[in-house]
């Protein structure tokens, strides 16, 4: 009996081992985007102006988006939507705008008239751009923006990104998830001064003008909460950067001074790019992160001690910073409601980034104790010096 264990003893030393690798996988293996879908992020923007003549809906959704959308609309498969396919399919893709939105006066569809359909790019990627025209609203009028497109999918990041010009009132709002519809009620810009515009996920009725201010605030306020936590759940690289930042050995004074250069150093340039005052190419932005992402990973393999890190973690993380302004500078959102957005998206950021550090710390802390410890934070940090690798080699090279 005694040969028995003694033969197997090892078995039950590296039990703990091997678990801890497996969580280490598969820590790295959920910032990888499925492959169900050829991108990872899916968002739109909608530009909206309403005034006594007529209604403007300019609708833009990234290309890769409309792809996955029409079936054989890109005949030679190599995911870029050219101008020729776009003429060939032209109807179909106006009956997949036609179909995927709607604009409501009340509980009455109104029909489109679609003006024109082109390929647009913002930063580095490709967008299309449709402009629609509806019939005109008057103040009075309940107005129900609905988007379906990819309602249907449970596991959807889909964002729909809405700046709108409401009788000379501009206007935001987010739709994500499975609140679809972006309601509101015009009004006398004169008279209701910036109260009724903004949009209002629940409908509401005429009668609820007195209202909308209130129920705007929190709709407001939530929304772009929300979008920050799903722009950072799907910011796979964030995600990696920040699983490699705590992946050696340090003490909570040194894992908090990380965590608090990280949030100081991305909200200073997520602030400075939304308002314009920072501009730096997307691809070098991606590429840097992905490089800061391989570069902690090494430093967890071959230094000694981990001091300082806190230090390159605000620099990389003003660069981390910038790749999370991208969203919201392509809303366009007037400087009077910019302060609000810019607060609550970072508020979201923020939420998920502790929840992350508060689940990882315990797993870490039990990690750091097993005697086998350090192989499991090589071979975890090899595992994110490839992913980082292959990031930055598709960022500078594709």
């Amino acid at each position: 009996m005694g040969a028995f264990f003694e033969k197997h003893r090892m078995f039950y030393i590296s039990r703990p081992l091997i678990l801890s690798l497996l969580a280490i996988i598969l820590l790295v293996w959920i910032t990888i985007p499925s492959k169900a879908s050829a991108h990872a992020y899916s968002a739109s923007y909608t530009k909206m102006t309403v005034d006594g003549k007529h209604t403007e809906v300019v609708f833009t959704l990234d290309t890769l988006s409309v792809i996955e959308l029409v079936p054989h609309l890109d005949a030679n498969k190599n995911f870029v939507l050219e101008k020729s396919e776009i003429n060939k399919n032209k109807h179909h893709l106006e009956e997949l705008i036609e179909e995927g939105l709607t604009l409501d006066k009340g509980n009455k569809e109104q029909t489109p008239t679609i003006e024109s359909m082109k390929l647009v790019k913002k930063e580095n990627k490709e967008y299309l751009s449709t402009t629609m025209t509806f019939p005109a609203f008057s103040p009075g009028d309940t107005i129900n923006y609905n988007d379906g497109f990819y309602y249907h999918d449970t596991a959807t990041n889909y964002v729909d990104l809405i700046t709108a010009s409401i009788y000379g009132e501009s206007s935001e709002g987010v739709i994500q998830g499975k609140e679809r519809t972006w309601t509101f009620l015009v009004t006398e810009a004169q008279q209701e001064q910036g109260q009724t515009t903004q949009p209002d996920a629940a409908h509401v009725q005429p009668d609820s003008a007195a209202k909308p201010a209130e129920k705007t605030a929190v709709t407001s306020w939530f929304s772009f909460f929300k979008l920050g936590m799903l722009h950072i759940l799907t910011g796979y690289d964030h995600l990696l950067f920040l699983l490699a930042l705590l992946l050696r050995k340090q003490t909570f004074k040194q894992y908090a001074a990380i965590v608090t250069a990280f949030t100081i150093a991305h909200s200073i340039t997520l602030s400075l790019a939304v308002l314009g005052w920072v501009t730096l190419p997307s691809r070098f932005v991606e590429a840097v992160i992905a490089f800061s992402i391989c570069y902690v990973a090494l430093e967890n393999i071959f230094r000694k001690e981990i001091r300082y890190r806190w230090s390159i973690t605000f620099l990389f993380g003003l660069i981390h910073g910038l790749g999370f302004a991208t969203i919201l500078k392509e809303m366009s959102i007037p400087k009077s409601h910019l302060a609000v957005a810019l607060l609550n998206f970072n508020l979201g950021i923020e939420a998920v980034q502790l929840t992350i550090v508060l689940l990882l710390l315990p797993l870490l802390s039990y990690l750091f104790k097993l005697k086998n410890s350090g192989k499991v934070i090589t071979y975890g940090s090899y595992a994110i010096v490839a992913l980082g690798a292959i990031w930055l080699f598709q960022r500078l090279f594709l």
